[in-house]
């Protein structure tokens, strides 16, 4: 049958959310030479040593380059430390700095928090500069060692550029407590791109990278949470698709990457995952929406998958068409890529009969399985209509004896 119709198989990840500005970036680099009080960070050894050096009131900023909450963020605490000399404001890039991100538990950018003679004594997630000038001005509002003024509003504690840039920022954003709004405009071809994504599996994560390599300390820490609940889940690398990542952050509401996504509806991101895991509350939302906990969920139909029933109805004949089925890119006696010559080898000296289908042939099957198998890549095997895996399962199956276990149970194997 060679039923010629290919693929390649590739997730999505996410990268830079919003292009740096760089007129900020050399007010930055500026505004740090002039300021003894306004630090870039480069090592955690350096962070260390300036929390633990002679000034006792310091501010971190955990920064992400690109991003336009901490790029926003960032006027607002290069303001604050003109305001505040003597206080220390240190500003960490942590993309980069996975030593550093580890060590503080930085789970989501931006990221304030608040020293005293070496002690945390408050912190800041979100990005809201009003938030962030109050708690500056609360904690470093005295200039001696005296003892703190007492916590006061933005309008009395902060200084009068300060109050400038927050109220300016307030009226481009129309909230001070929200960095980024959604802004209308995706066409509808977009967001049926982003709700086929979404809904192609019960739970799923936009990230950098993929579950196997991931880009960021972030995404990394979501999926290293996702494998300890014991859940299956679907990915997307939006550092592949500049237009699906930005479509994703105006269509979910919310400025980073990664994203989690249950049942269609966004859970949060890493440090809200991180708070939900940590307290037992991640297994609850899982548990509450049909998931066992096993790497699969109960009560999950086909429908979920997001295919259309036409799409859904061809995929299923094409994976029951024969015993065995090889979805590739290329045809059986060409096919392209180590991978798919690999596949086709394995089965012949298993002596199992097979057909294959090539993928390339047709992008709406190619994208339709990979959203069925939930595997991002080809080849694919499928045995009496049952997803295997791809060239690195299926090979470490035939070297342990498995592959012709399984092959001989469902009579797919020639007798000598």
């Amino acid at each position: 049958m060679n039923t010629n119709t290919a693929s390649t198989c590739t997730f999505y990840s996410h990268r830079n959310l919003f292009p740096h500005n760089l007129g900020s970036q050399s007010k930055r680099e500026k505004s740090s030479s002039s300021m003894a009080n306004l630090r870039e960070i480069q090592s955690k050894e350096q962070l260390e040593e300036a929390l633990h050096g002679p000034t006792p009131i310091a501010v971190v900023h955990f920064s992400g380059a690109g991003r336009e909450a901490s790029r926003q963020m960032d006027q607002v605490f290069s303001q604050l430390a003109t305001d505040f000399p003597h206080a220390l404001f240190l500003r960490v890039e942590v993309e980069g700095q996975d030593e550093i991100s580890e060590a503080y538990k930085i789970s989501e950018i931006p990221y304030f928090v608040f020293y005293k003679d070496g002690n945390i004594v408050e912190t800041l997630g979100v990005a809201d500069p009003s938030s962030l000038a109050n708690k500056v001005a609360s904690i470093a509002g005295y200039t001696n060692s005296a003892g703190p003024a007492a916590p006061a509003s933005l309008g009395r504690a902060a200084g009068p550029t300060v109050i400038e840039k927050v109220q300016e920022m307030s009226k481009e954003q129309g909230s001070s407590s929200n960095i980024q709004k959604p802004t209308p405009g995706l066409s509808s071809d977009l967001v049926t791109r982003v709700k086929q994504l979404i809904d192609s599996h019960p739970i799923f994560l936009f990230m950098k990278g993929s579950p196997e390599k991931t880009n960021c300390v972030f995404s990394k820490k979501v999926v290293e949470i996702l494998q300890e609940e014991g859940v299956a889940f679907g990915s997307f690398d939006v550092l592949t698709d500049d237009e699906i990542r930005e479509a994703v952050k105006l269509y979910a509401n919310w400025p980073a990457y990664p994203q989690l996504f249950c049942n269609g509806s966004l859970i949060g991101g890493s440090d809200i995952v991180v708070a939900l895991h940590e307290n037992g509350e991640l297994s609850n939302v899982f548990r509450d929406q049909g998931f066992d906990g096993s790497g699969s969920s109960s009560g999950v139909a086909d429908s979920i998958t997001g295919l259309n029933d036409k799409l859904m109805s061809q995929l299923k004949c094409l994976v029951n068409a024969k015993p065995v089925m090889v979805f590739l890119e290329g045809k059986n006696d060409q096919p392209k890529g180590y991978s798919g010559t690999s596949i086709i080898e394995i089965l012949g000296e298993e002596r199992a009969p097979f057909e294959t289908f090539d993928v390339l042939l047709d992008e709406e099957v190619k994208e339709g399985l990979k959203m069925l198998s939930n595997w991002s890549a080809y080849p694919q095997v499928y045995v009496k209509g049952k997803f295997i895996g791809g060239s690195d399962i299926v090979s470490e199956m035939h070297k342990s004896g498995e592959l012709k276990r399984l092959l001989s149970e469902n009579g797919t194997i020639m007798s000598n």
